[in-house]
């Protein structure tokens, strides 16, 4: 796969690398007179926009680590995944710290090219002057919007910082998401409109008017979401789409033996090479040292030969409507004798379950299934058959906890040796079409502003994963928990829920008690499921559901897991920085 623009920034890396402070965030840079030229000032945006790979957790980046301490996922049991879902994160705790270093050491990659590039403005055509300062404060912008998730008030530092004013106090949320909203505006018009020629991972006016859509969204400022995401889906008329399934689609709500569903025509090699849905990606590259990750290993079955750290919990397996799109309780097409028939087709598009396909093997988690059929041989064009292996899926100590696996963010090409490769460069998307026309939608929702382009946007998703458009006529209610179904499922392993929890203010009721889980994969009757919430969750009858599924007792603290906790590292350097509530 041909990769866009990171092969010239190695040398430029090394060099603001090289210049940070061992304190952070409130450092920069100071390299005098970087940038001399427009082509340094280009390496050290590319520098910046490398920068966006490094928030990983087991190798795997953040975006599709965060879904799986939420309630629709579930990761191997340990100190950095189970504390964050039982409110026993602590202060120097690697996965709740690492974003603040992470992304504060990127804004510094940002200032020390920003601070001096008005020296050179009168060397540079005044478009591609203006093209890459609006495109530092992009990338500065989304750092922000991380930091703000996940820990609420932090400094907004808009300058490299020297010893001498190193320590700073927090600004409030609420004025970083205005400042946010206010660079949007500012430089939008800026950017092209297309960044299709890097291969989306430069930024775009489409995706500047996108953050600041999600930002407002987040903000409850619907009025301006609207509007703004509004800007980004004219502006990408001709340029960004959904793109259709691939006919893998053909093989969900059916048996191992007629094929594997495939989603990596959006969301593997070849989707971000050719899907016009990614608006924003964040891009890998092997021949850079460090430009990999191994999620692939992390989120590969035993018999892929990978460590089976991620998967879905049975909370969003059962979530998934029949393809009549009433939930399984309300249903008749459901059938408990063979749930996974007669199902939204994403299911199996983006999970995978038992009886299905999974990386060329047949996958049963139930030890009953000794052996299972390897699909390899007939992938590999060396027999017409498939060849029966031993099922260490169901057997491995470590096999899925959850009973599950994803199937969005791997891609078999990673596994042609019948192995997870151990390494990999595929890219990460951060803005994708789908949720461009979910944040449209439910702005519009909330701001009670009901028309039919709501429907649209929201039977645009529908229809493309074969499933019936809304019925018209719905009320404010109504749409909201279509809406957050649609989101629940699209948008699936894609880093998003576990702050839409937090938003919608249902994390203390979907957070605490227990999260089910099918390790044994046994299998359940209906009378597990009371029904399902105003949000589409669903209400287990917990004595029944523990005859059959293994559970997590999850703990949510109002006041205090809202957000995390700031590194005691940075309190320590800093003591203008106040800790957050409850640590």
């Amino acid at each position: 796969m041909r990769k866009y623009i990171l092969l010239p920034i190695v040398i430029i890396g090394l060099l603001i690398t090289s210049c940070d402070l061992d304190r952070f965030p409130l450092n920069g840079p100071t390299t005098g007179t970087f940038p001399a030229s427009e082509d340094e000032a280009v390496m050290g945006l590319l520098a910046a926009y490398k920068g966006l790979t490094e928030p990983d957790a087991a190798s795997t980046h953040y975006l599709h680590v965060m879904d799986n301490i939420s309630d629709i996922g579930y990761a191997r049991p340990g100190n950095n995944y189970t504390s964050p879902i039982t409110s026993s994160l602590t202060t120097n705790n690697a996965l709740a710290i690492k974003p603040w270093k992470v992304h504060y050491r990127n804004i510094a990659r940002v200032h020390t090219v920003l601070d001096n590039l008005e020296n050179i403005k009168d060397h540079i055509q005044e478009d591609n002057y203006l093209q890459i300062e609006a495109e530092l404060r992009f990338i500065r912008a989304y750092c922000y919007s991380k930091l703000i998730e996940y820990y609420g008030d932090v400094p907004l530092v808009l300058e490299s910082l020297g010893l001498d004013n190193a320590t700073l106090p927090k600004n409030s949320k609420q004025d970083i998401q205005k400042w946010i909203i206010d660079e949007m505006t500012a430089i939008a018009d800026n950017l092209p409109v297309s960044q299709a020629a890097s291969g989306n991972v430069r930024a775009s006016s489409i995706a500047a008017y996108m953050l600041k859509a999600r930002v407002a969204l987040y903000s409850k400022q619907y009025e301006t979401s609207a509007a703004a995401a509004l800007k980004a889906i004219e502006l990408s008329n001709g340029v960004h789409e959904l793109t259709p399934y691939n006919n893998s689609i053909n093989f969900t709500n059916k048996s191992h033996e007629v094929g594997e569903p495939d989603p990596t025509n959006i969301f593997g090699y070849e989707g971000y090479k050719t899907s016009k849905e990614w608006i924003w990606i964040t891009e890998y590259n092997q021949a850079i040292a460090g430009n990999t990750h191994n999620q692939g290993y992390y989120m590969a079955s035993r018999l892929g030969k990978g460590a089976a750290y991620w998967g879905p919990t049975q909370n969003l397996i059962d979530s998934y409507q029949c393809i009549d799109g009433l939930p399984i309780t309300e249903s008749p097409l459901y059938d408990e004798n063979d749930p996974f028939v007669n199902r939204d087709p994403r299911l199996d598009m983006y999970s995978a379950r038992p009886g299905s396909r999974l990386m060329g093997f047949q996958f049963e988690i139930n030890k009953s299934f000794t052996r299972v059929y390897n699909y390899w041989p007939i992938i590999n064009g060396t027999s017409a058959t498939p060849s029966l292996v031993a099922n260490t899926d169901a057997t491995n100590a470590y096999r899925s906890f959850s009973g599950y696996y994803w199937r969005k963010h791997a891609d078999i090409k990673d596994y042609e040796t019948n192995s997870s490769r151990g390494v990999s460069d595929m890219n990460v998307g951060i803005l994708r079409y789908a949720e461009l026309l979910l944040i449209y939608a439910e702005a519009k929702i909330e701001s009670n502003k009901i028309d039919q382009t709501v429907y649209d946007a929201l039977n645009q998703i529908r229809h493309r994963a074969g499933m019936p458009a809304l019925s018209k006529g719905l009320s404010q209610g109504e749409l909201r928990k279509a809406l957050r179904y649609e989101r629940k499922i699209e948008l699936s392993d894609e880093g998003l829920r576990w702050y839409d929890l937090r938003r919608w203010d249902i994390a203390p009721d979907v957070m605490n008690g227990y999260l089910y889980l099918n390790r044994a994969g046994n299998a359940w009757p209906l009378s597990v499921i009371a029904g399902f919430d105003e949000n589409h969750n669903p209400i287990y009858n917990h004595d029944e559901a523990i005859k059959y599924f293994n559970t997590q007792e999850v703990v949510f603290k109002e006041n205090k897991d809202e957000y995390w906790p700031i590194p005691q590292q940075e309190i320590d350097a800093n003591p203008k920085l106040t800790q957050n509530p409850g640590y």
